[in-house]
């Protein structure tokens, strides 16, 4: 069979046929990326171009209520500042680790209303210098291209109101989470919705929504029916109104709510993760026909490489099977896996993932 491009290979797992091989795709830690140029990446390259992973574009906008960025404090390890979420977060310079939120703008339906205010669907919310610069090379280039969507959960809790407060006012003040949630939604909707008219169409529409942790989700499948699933389900009929695909990031262990997820139509899910207690050889065998599977390889063993090799020789054939697979790591690729396990794990990837 002939190399096909990222879209094509896309685009045949989303068909659930056979490709060339699967598509390989990941995230690499910033401290990843700063491990693998002192082995010998060169600075400026892309690690997408160096290890021949697929490509993969992004068009989003931005829903924020565009609160003011400043720096409050910086070292040479740390950065404090406020987000324009109304946020106080840390991040660490040279650490694989997410980001540590310190305080919080919107913290009641008041503060709410306030940043709900500002947050409306106007053309400057959009990139079009960056999209009339590079559109027409990703298309030429193959890329598979995806819409961002900034909505949820996970993104509520995260970025916006803090995670205590957030599941307090899913069991006590409900109407209030479901406002947040349908109103980020609705705004990033019409964003892409002036984006598609424009002519910049996509491929398929992704969003992140972290619904789990390890061995449990932060909330019953009750209250995920009846605050957060409705407003994934219109993310999902909005996608195939427009004749393209929806995914689904969600870290932790979230199989209680795969079937609801599946009976409302998501073509694909990510990261499966499988530390978390995720099973993606089960969930093949339960949805394969019907769902994208997307990762499922266990990070914690990538710096092992005769235990991620046998752990890929045990997956990826069964995951593959009839298409309906991307290859990439449970979460992302941690800064303890060198350059030379990564190039291993690539070709391995590429040779297990193959339909020839």
């Amino acid at each position: 069979m002939q190399p096909m491009t990222s879209h094509e290979r896309f685009q045949r797992m989303y068909e659930h046929r056979d490709a060339d091989r699967v598509p390989i795709i990941d995230i690499p830690w910033g401290a990843t990326i700063e491990r693998w140029q002192r082995e010998g990446m060169p600075k400026g390259t892309s690690f997408v171009d160096f290890f021949g992973l697929d490509h993969v574009a992004g068009i989003s906008a931005d829903n924020s209520p565009r609160y003011p960025q400043r720096t409050l404090e910086e070292t040479d390890e740390y950065r404090i500042y406020t987000t324009r979420w109304g946020a106080t977060q840390k991040d660490w310079k040279h650490a694989a680790s997410t980001p540590e939120f310190l305080d919080f703008t919107i913290v009641d339906p008041d503060s709410w209303a306030k940043a709900k205010a500002l947050i409306q669907p106007t053309r400057d919310r959009v990139n079009w210098d960056n999209l009339r610069r590079n559109y027409a090379v990703w298309r030429q280039r193959g890329d598979w291209l995806e819409g961002g969507l900034w909505f949820g959960f996970d993104v509520i809790h995260s970025w916006m109101i803090g995670t205590e407060r957030m599941l307090m006012a899913m069991a006590e003040d409900p109407e209030w989470v479901r406002d947040m949630i349908g109103h980020l939604l609705d705004v990033h909707l019409q964003l892409l919705d002036l984006i598609w008219d424009e002519g910049y169409t996509f491929d398929s529409v992704r969003w992140p929504d972290d619904m789990g942790y390890k061995q449990h989700t932060f909330f019953s499948l009750g209250m995920y029916r009846e605050i957060v699933l409705p407003f994934q389900k219109k993310a999902i009929d909005w996608a195939h109104a427009k004749g393209i695909r929806a995914h689904l990031h969600s870290c932790g262990d979230i199989h209680t709510f795969v079937p609801d997820l599946v009976a409302a139509g998501l073509d694909a899910l990510n990261p499966l993760e499988v530390k978390a207690g995720m099973d993606p050889v089960a969930l093949k065998r339960q949805f394969g026909d019907r769902l994208v599977l997307h990762g499922g390889i266990n990070a914690v063993l990538w710096d092992k490489p005769a235990e991620i090799r046998a752990e890929m020789e045990r997956v990826v054939p069964i995951l593959k099977e009839n298409g309906g697979y991307i290859f990439s790591s449970d979460h992302s690729v941690p800064s303890s896996v060198s350059l030379e396990d990564f190039r291993g794990i690539v070709e391995l990837a590429k040779r297990l993932g193959s339909y020839a």
